[in-house]
Order: C-alpha cells, then sequence, then structure tokens
C-alpha cells in the first residue's frame, strides 16, 4: 500500500509536466527518480531481509513449598535462542541457557550452550543437522517451553530416566517416510560413568543424568548412537519410539566395557479439549561388570498424565508416575509420585502453574509439597 502511494504521487507529478518548462521539467524528473528509489525502500522494508536473524527464548521461576523441607524459590532457567538463515536451504539455531540465576565458581548455576548447529536441506524431505544438538528422544528433550507442559516441575521420569534437558555433539539425518511418518538417526558423543565412590560403585552410572558430558572438553573414545520414528499421520495424535546404544559408557577408561541401550516409546493425543501423554522408558546397562553398577543395571520408569482444558485460559492435569534408577537388584528402590494441578495462560506463551504433589518411596511416604510457577517464551 506504501508503495502504490508513492508511486501514485509520481503518477500526478508526470501529468503536470505538461505546463513546465525545461528548468521545471529536470527539477520534476529528478523528483521522480527519487520518489521510485522510495518506493523500492519502503517495498523492501515491508518483505524484510532475505536472510533474517531470528531471536527468541524462554524462561520459568519457580517457587517450591516442600513439606518437612525448607521452601525454595528459583529462578530456574533463562533461554535465549539465536538463529540465522544463510540460505533457503542451510540455517543456523542456538540456544544459550543460565541456569539458576547466578553462575560462577561457588554459585549454584550454570552457563550452558544446549544447542549451536547447522542444518541444511539436503533434498525437499530430507535435513541434515551437525554441531551440538537436542537429542530426539522422549516428548520434552526437544519441546520443553513452560507453556507447552502442564505443572510447575518437569516430571521425573523424563528428568531422572531419559535425562531432560540432554544434547550432544555430532550429526543427525533426520527426514519423511511417509506422509505423517518420520526418521531420525544420529551419531554423537556419549555419556562418560567413569567416575565411582569409595565402595567402587560407578556413581555415573547410578545417575544417567550426572554422566551427561555436555561437550565440555568431553572424552570422545566411544560414540554413541539414537534413532527415532515418529507417527503423526492422524491429526492430533504423536507415536514415537526411540532407541539409543553406546558399547561403553566408561569411554575406555574401565578394565571392562560397559555397554548402555536406552529404548523409550511415548504417546500424545489431544481430541478437543481433552488430552493424554504417556511415557515409558528404559536402560539397560552391561550385567557382565554387574558388582561395580549393582542395581543400576537396570533402570526405568513411565508417567500417564490426562488434562483437560476448561477454556482457552485455564487448564487441568493428573500425573502418576514410576521411576526406579536401582531396579536392577531385588531391594525396593522403585519411586512414585502423584501429581494434581492448573495452567493458567495469561497468553498463548505466557503461563502462571500451580500443583500437588505426593512421592513415596518404597510404599511409604517420601515427600510431598506444593509448587507455583510463572513461565513464558518470545
Amino acid at each position: 500500500m506504501k508503495k502504490l502511494a508513492v508511486l501514485g504521487t509520481a503518477i500526478a507529478l508526470s501529468n503536470m509536466t505538461f505546463a513546465a518548462d525545461a528548468a521545471t521539467q529536470a527539477q520534476i524528473d529528478e523528483l521522480k527518480a527519487q520518489i521510485a528509489a522510495l518506493a523500492d525502500t519502503v517495498d523492501a522494508q515491508a518483505e524484510g531481509p532475505a536472510n533474517p536473524v531470528y531471536i527468541g527464548g524462554y524462561g520459568e521461576m519457580h517457587l517450591n513449598l516442600n513439606q518437612g523441607k525448607d521452601n525454595e524459590i528459583d529462578y530456574h532457567r533463562f533461554v535465549l535462542f539465536f538463529g540465522k538463515e544463510f540460505t533457503d536451504k542451510v540455517r543456523f539455531f542456538s540456544e544459550l541457557e543460565l541456569e539458576h540465576s547466578l553462575a560462577g565458581e561457588g554459585k549454584p548455576g550454570e552457563v550452558e550452550l544446549e544447542q549451536a548447529y547447522v542444518e541444511v536441506d539436503v533434498t525437499e524431505n530430507t535435513q541434515v543437522k551437525t554441531g551440538l544438538f537436542l537429542l530426539p528422544v522422549g516428548i520434552l528433550n526437544e519441546t520443553h517451553e513452560p507453556e507447552t507442559f502442564y505443572g510447575v516441575e518437569r516430571n521425573n521420569v523424563e528428568k531422572r530416566i531419559i535425562p531432560t534437558t540432554w544434547w550432544e555433539g555430532g550429526v543427525m539425518v533426520s527426514g519423511q517416510i511417509a506422509d505423517g511418518l518420520s526418521y531420525d538417526v544420529a551419531m554423537h558423543s556419549g555419556l562418560n560413568a567413569a567416575e565411582s565412590d569409595a565402595n567402587g560403585l560407578l556413581t555415573g552410572v547410578e545417575s544417567v543424568r550426572s554422566s551427561r558430558q555436555k561437550v565440555a572438553e568431553a572424552t570422545a573414545n566411544k560414540a554413541a548412537y539414537t534413532a527415532r520414528l515418529k507417527y503423526t499421520a492422524v491429526p492430533g495424535l504423536e507415536l514415537a519410539v526411540s532407541g539409543q546404544y553406546q558399547d561403553d559408557i566408561l569411554q575406555g577408561a574401565g578394565d571392562d566395557e560397559i555397554g548402555a541401550a536406552l529404548l523409550e516409546a511415548h504417546a500424545v493425543y489431544q481430541t478437543g479439549d481433552f488430552g493424554i501423554r504417556a511415557l515409558y522408558a528404559q536402560w539397560n546397562i552391561d550385567s557382565d561388570v554387574e558388582d561395580a553398577v549393582a542395581g543400576a543395571s537396570k533402570q526405568n520408569g513411565y508417567y500417564i498424565e490426562p488434562s483437560y482444558r476448561i477454556n482457552e485460559q485455564v487448564g487441568v492435569f493428573y500425573r502418576n508416575s514410576m521411576w526406579d534408577t536401582a531396579a536392577g537388584d531385588s531391594d525396593d528402590s522403585e519411586k512414585t509420585q502423584n501429581d494434581i494441578g492448573v495452567n493458567y495462560w495469561l497468553a498463548d506463551t505466557a503461563v502462571l502453574k500451580a500443583d500437588y504433589f505426593r512421592q513415596e518411596t518404597a510404599g511409604e511416604l517420601s515427600a510431598t509439597g506444593y509448587n507455583l510457577g510463572v513461565g513464558f517464551s518470545f
């Protein structure tokens, strides 16, 4: 519209030239050229740059009211996204995070680079990522902005078993097999569980989460491999299965190798106002060295989470979850938790949250409490 108005002015000036003398005509011609150049500038600004830079981010603050323990308020994370379209087929994406508000020696938080990769469209249906990226495992690992899930805290199965948030460095090929059927295959850096306690038990195996190297001068003697198959052909439905294998989670530091395999499957379904999520994940860790890994040779967990959107702003949920990081022995180390709560969306990407949880360990009450939170993305 702006360009049309500018050009209209130029046409009007052109129609006036019949009455002008030679000197006046020269001035009018110069003015017309300036107006035409201005029109092109206005049009280019309306369309935007050919290769834009994208900026976004998200953040969340939590208040945990733990019965029998100290209450805690924490600005859990603040994240900035930066992306760049180099060409129609080549792009860059990055994610920089500050955890727990304050980082540095002796401080509770960290500054972390969670993503930094180049993606190339090899064909219309095939892309290749290389760099540092989130692994294609679980529901939350790739999509975890606060307004996209229920509950103040992320569920324990996707923290203790998977473990979200989980990124590695390497190369990944993604593509469409058919309408609604896609795949991802990645070769990347792996876990390092070589740390042990005074009794020789591998603490890194007992807590897979602590074995993440985060691509920070990471030992790379042994690679890992992840693959996912995802089905989304039915509106509102996502079915996926993923697996990972690493032939030595000690990265060559032990007398024997300890192989580890992760299997994960999940379903997400949204029909109208009703939604449901269900996920199961299991680690199998080489039992030939069971004296070193003890019950951690098998670790598993699941959760099921129905939800209902009362209106555009309010939604409620219930979650039942179980996880066990020492399921390979006879000890009753299973943890269960029930959560119930509400999300109140101030806007599409800004949300207030409140929930109550009750946790049991080996059938005995171990924790209860309330959580309040605020989150956003942009």
